[in-house]
């Protein structure tokens, strides 16, 4: 199945029900998924893989590495109702791989999983984390990098425009390496009281790093 046939599929996926604002959700688009499901698929990085979704929402960027053959996806985020819509997202999809929905707090990694850990399938972190924009959220994408460096072979992350330095710093200090990235554009519709446009097109940087 080629990238439009995947974005396709991933057109199934719903958007927030409830969406709230202090957790930053904001949909991840059909066509970045699939444009970074498949980078993630040329590079061998799903295939047999372990595969996290950290921040899952309701679901994109796990029923996308869901349909790319992994060992196992695992799809985490601390609102329950995101991962009971993200549940149903899963029979509007129907990828070949079942996903492992789990309620849990991405920085405070509820599983339990080591990088030493030699006998398990390598693992990809997928992942659209909040940029850290809203009071009181401040720093949540270097929460979540924390998290991925600790569990992660390998991972692909959207952040805010602007983000190349601090990615590329905080990789290295944790003994990995950005080796590619990419601009991408997150269109977004008014979800909110505060927000003043329709649609509005927030510029976003993506990065892959190797841990």
């Amino acid at each position: 199945m080629g990238k439009r046939a995947l974005e396709r599929r991933l057109s199934a996926v719903s958007d927030f029900a409830d969406p709230q604002v202090e957790l930053e959700q904001y949909p991840t688009p059909a066509d970045l998924a699939a444009h970074l499901v498949h980078l993630a698929d040329v590079h061998h990085d799903i295939a047999g893989k372990t595969i996290f979704d950290l921040g899952t929402g309701t679901g994109m960027l796990a029923l996308g590495a869901a349909t790319r053959d992994p060992e196992r996806v695992l799809g985490i985020d601390r609102d329950a109702s995101a991962i009971e819509q993200a549940g149903e997202n899963e029979h509007r999809v129907a990828p070949e791989t079942p996903v492992e929905w789990v309620v849990g707090d991405v920085p405070r990694a509820p599983f339990c999983i080591s990088k030493t850990s030699s006998s398990a399938p390598s693992r990809t972190v997928l992942m659209n984390p909040p940029f850290g924009a809203q009071t009181g959220n401040e720093h949540a994408d270097r929460a979540f990098l924390e998290t991925t460096a600790a569990i992660a072979d390998v991972s692909y992350s959207i952040h805010n425009e602007g983000s190349m330095s601090f990615v590329e710093a905080f990789a290295e200090d944790a003994g990995g390496e950005v080796t590619h990235a990419f601009r991408a554009e997150l269109p977004l519709s008014r979800q909110f009281a505060f927000q003043r446009r329709q649609k509005k097109v927030l510029d976003a940087e993506v990065f892959r790093i190797e841990w």
